[in-house]
């Protein structure tokens, strides 16, 4: 089996609204419905196909995750990398395709398919879908660069991107090594806060709170400070919680424990709810490679923990 690829339908406003933004690390390339998305694993292919009339394959990215989120979080978390202006925008087009009334209120649940190292290439540079693609499909196809056609995708792909390499393209490093292969998606803010989240089980790390709006996923060592969007750089917390970290009022150790300083009884004359959590052991995603960085927590520890 190769390497494999999805040439998908695409909202030509979402597409050209993207297409204006300059330097994009990601995008999310969002269903309507909130649908599971199982074509790819990370570091495969995503391409756009823009409708008909038009027919042709005018950009990608890297796929590096998918998750069905409320779309507060879905905006909260991209903005203007959802390929809208507004959340109002994005919310009555959702709507719209739904077809449910626009004076509806309450939550939304939407599918994310979050996308790195987005591309939109020139209109010179547009090319046409394989021969097998069927005007029928109305979402999404994948191919395989195992099979013939895949391979001449993925050729049509690497020509079409070789002119316009951008600081977040992948056009380059593909070229360098020729064959096929799977791209290590860069993480930007906004996947890096849903991978996180997904990674804990929408689950606080200390305290178990599943109030989705009032987790965030933290940065152990700052991305401003040399840290990366990677998961295991990031740890899912309650918001209060994220904030006394960012500020060394707590700290999880490298053995995977909570601990309070005990400034903040000096400083505020408070704390006990945080208090009676200190030397708890945090929980931990399943997955071993997204588990907390040991030199990222002494880090925080040695440089940011206030004791």
């Amino acid at each position: 089996m190769g390497v494999r690829m999805v040439v998908a339908v695409t909202d030509q406003d979402w597409f050209t609204q993207l297409r204006r933004q300059s330097d994009l690390a990601e995008v999310n390339f969002w269903s309507p419905s909130p649908k599971s998305f199982r074509a790819l694993q990370p570091g495969e292919l995503f391409l756009f196909k823009l409708h008909a009339p038009i027919n042709m394959i005018a950009g990608g990215g890297v796929f590096a995750s998918s998750t069905i989120m409320p779309l507060s979080l879905a905006w909260e978390a991209f903005g203007i990398a959802n390929g809208v202006t507004s959340l109002s925008e994005m919310r009555s087009r959702i709507l719209r395709y739904r077809k449910i009334d626009p004076a509806t209120t309450g939550p939304i649940e939407i599918g994310c398919r979050i996308l790195t190292q987005p591309f939109f290439l020139p209109e010179s540079q547009w090319f046409s879908p394989p021969a097998s693609w069927s005007p029928n499909i109305v979402s999404l196809r994948g191919y395989d660069t195992a099979e013939p056609e895949g391979k001449a995708l993925w050729e049509a792909a690497q020509a079409a991107m070789a002119p316009s390499v951008g600081p977040h393209s992948f056009a380059e490093e593909q070229a360098r090594y020729g064959e096929p292969t799977l791209i290590r998606p860069r993480l930007g803010q906004g996947a890096f806060r849903l991978v996180v989240t997904d990674l804990y089980g929408r689950r606080c790390a200390i305290t178990k709170e599943r109030t989705l709006p009032a987790l965030e996923a933290a940065h152990i060592r700052p991305y401003a400070e040399g840290g990366e969007h990677s998961p295991s750089n990031g740890i899912l917390m309650r918001r209060d919680i994220h904030s006394l970290f960012d500020q060394g009022y707590v700290t999880i150790t490298p053995d995977h424990r909570f601990e309070v300083s005990r400034r903040i009884r000096e400083e505020f004359d408070n704390g006990r709810h945080y208090y009676e959590l200190h030397g708890s052991e945090i929980a931990l995603p399943r997955d071993q490679v997204a588990l907390p960085e040991k030199s990222a927590l002494q880090w925080h520890n040695d440089s940011r923990y206030l004791g």
